[in-house]
């Protein structure tokens, strides 16, 4: 039994490995790139979260930045996230007993690893979260 071979397929699996590997490295590099974009939302969502309450558990405005930065750096190093640049706002205008403490933390995240597509540089990232603070407790100078 002889096989016959056509002349028009000779070369078709090169042709076709050209088009499909750079489309399949593509694919790999944003599935790469959703998935670094949703675990630094959700380190910098648990890093304000931490902030807020960090702060909320404080008796003064001074007091609460100074336990939120502490809380964010804390948060930061347990996750392993590296930022270039890290910062947090809180914002402490409702600071009185059932008010509430609102930490924005913003980090720079590069992405010059997921080269082959194109994306260096850096992207920044947000983490909202706001605490209420105890109706029944002391802030400032009151008892």
């Amino acid at each position: 039994m002889t096989t016959t071979r056509v002349r028009g397929d000779r070369g078709s699996v090169i042709t076709e490995m050209v088009i499909i590997v750079p489309v399949a490295i593509a694919l790999m590099c944003l599935v790469a790139l959703v998935g670094r974009t949703t675990v630094t939302r959700q380190v910098l969502d648990g890093a304000a979260r931490d902030a807020a309450r960090a702060a909320s558990a404080q008796r003064t405005p001074g007091a609460a930045r100074a336990a939120a930065a502490e809380a964010v750096n804390a948060a930061l190093d347990r996750s392993g996230l590296h930022c270039a640049t890290h910062t947090v706002d809180l914002d402490t205008s409702r600071f009185e007993p059932g008010g509430q403490v609102t930490a924005v933390v913003g980090c720079e995240v590069s992405l010059a690893d997921l080269g082959p597509i194109g994306l260096g540089g850096t992207r920044r990232f947000d983490g909202h979260a706001t605490s209420v603070l105890d109706t029944y407790r002391a802030t400032g100078d009151t008892p």
